[in-house]
């Protein structure tokens, strides 16, 4: 298979689960180079991610491995699948390759738990709120990328929508419910579609209020996206220079335990749809 210039964070994904499946077995990358019929070199590639790495040598390998997680396997297999391609491809080359990492990521979730403190979650967002929300970053976007972002927005937020649609489980400080990106209009606006799309059976909107007091990874936005299995579950976080990806036993494990923490000081489903309701009466 030809080499990659650039992976995606997926793809880089299966090589470190190779690597890791490999290395735990005790196997050098010469040993395995030799099972799966490739040199040396290769095996460096695919653990990167610049090389794909087929289904059936994904097999191979966990069988060499002594891999018995059946359920393990055929999802890491999957992921390994050739020729998956999504409609973030249709932006590659026009916006951050993070941008479509997160769509990536998104697309192929199961379950998903976000946690955030001073914004609406992206997937729960209305054009005009998001269009105010790339309007205020420095350097100031020129009017076509935000437009292109925008699009892609729009698109990302049909993950929700689809025939089979993750669970969505978004927790939202009281913060995030009274910023005005956009102005009064705009926030009411907002606030009335997250009320709207609470109503949807794979969507549970649970708000931290103010008088909850202080929790863990506070002011830090977090996505917790849960695989077909839980090996292959991925933290997601936001900075200024862009999202950055975690999969690490130790990693998931601390943001479980963030968000688990969130949710129990959070209002109930219910109680948190009054707090928005009161919120957008205010405006």
């Amino acid at each position: 298979m030809a080499a990659r210039t650039s992976p995606t964070e997926r793809q880089r994904r299966v090589g470190v689960e190779v690597r890791k499946m490999r290395t735990s077995a005790g196997i050098s990358a010469e040993k395995a180079a030799g099972l799966l019929g490739v040199d040396r070199a290769k095996i460096s590639n695919i653990e990167t991610g610049i090389r794909a790495i087929s289904p059936e040598r994904v097999r191979t390998l966990a069988r060499n491995c002594d891999c018995r997680d059946e359920k393990y396997v055929d999802a890491l297999a999957e992921m390994a699948r050739p020729g998956q391609r999504g409609w973030w491809d249709r932006y590659r080359g026009s916006l951050p390759q993070g941008m479509l990492d997160i769509a990536e990521l998104e697309g192929h979730a199961v379950r998903m738990r976000a946690a955030y403190s001073m914004h609406v979650p992206g997937l729960l967002q209305t054009s005009d709120h998001a269009l105010a929300v790339f309007r205020v970053v420095v350097p100031q976007l020129p009017d076509h990328e935000v437009a292109l972002r925008l699009a892609h927005r729009v698109e990302r937020q049909r993950v929700l929508d689809g025939d089979r649609p993750p669970v969505f489980v978004a927790i939202v400080h009281e913060a995030a419910l009274r910023m005005r990106f956009g102005g009064r209009e705009v926030a009411r606006g907002q606030l009335e579609h997250l009320l709207k799309k609470s109503e949807q059976d794979n969507v549970t909107l649970l708000v931290i209020p103010f008088d909850a007091g202080g929790f863990p990874g506070a002011g830090q936005t977090v996505l917790y996206a849960e695989g077909h299995v839980p090996q292959l579950d991925t933290v997601q976080l936001d900075s200024s220079h862009g999202p950055e990806f975690l999969h690490a036993e130790t990693q998931l494990a601390k943001y479980r335990a963030h968000l688990d923490w969130m949710e129990r000081i959070a209002l109930s489903p219910s109680a948190s749809c009054e707090l928005i309701r009161s919120i957008a009466n205010d405006l």
